[in-house]
């Protein structure tokens, strides 16, 4: 079965956490990634034979924090797009899994860990992936969270007021993701 990823009823977001002397009074931004799209293809009778390919446009981030004013909001965009992530140059963001092990939990329920390859910043690493996924003949649902350390991918965390305030090198990554057969 081919599943194509529908970006309307999916959702990535990623958490940068502050912290540093001054880090109570900076932002803790979470962005979510709009450029979204994919494939998974899963193989019932051999689920370890599947495969799932994301990608992200690099300029498409935006922060969905309600705390955050807009001169703010669009200050740590800019920032993200040119300066962490430098989406011109590297203008996609893309995971294509390599492993992946399954445990059934319950009818159309499944456990999954993918072990892949994440291209982020014209670096890649692997990375490893938990979710729970409910599967159906036409649909598909994957939840789950992961970490990522910004500094695997040659990107220097965001300082501020000479260092008082930094953002943590790791990343809250949590993701609902929909596809449905094509």
């Amino acid at each position: 079965m081919r599943y194509i990823i529908n970006a309307d009823q999916s959702r990535l977001t990623v958490k940068a956490i502050a912290r540093g002397v001054l880090s109570t009074f900076a932002h803790s931004p979470t962005l979510a990634a709009r450029g979204l799209s994919g494939e998974v293809e899963v193989d019932p009778v051999a689920p370890e034979a599947s495969l799932v390919r994301l990608s992200v446009r690099a300029d498409s981030l935006e922060v969905v924090d309600n705390k955050i004013n807009e001169a703010d909001r669009h200050e740590i965009e800019r920032k993200t797009r040119e300066e962490v992530l430098e989406a011109v140059r590297y203008p996609e963001i893309v995971f294509q899994s390599v492993n992946v092990s399954t445990e059934r939990t319950g009818e159309g329920h499944y456990r999954v860990r993918l072990s892949g390859e994440l291209l982020l910043h014209g670096v890649k690493h692997t990375q490893t992936i938990e979710a729970g996924v409910q599967l159906d003949e036409n649909c598909l649902r994957a939840r789950g969270e992961s970490t990522l350390r910004q500094s695997e991918y040659r990107i220097k965390p965001v300082t501020a007021l000479g260092g008082a305030i930094k953002l943590k090198d790791e990343l809250e990554v949590v993701f609902d993701i929909n596809a449905c057969s094509s």
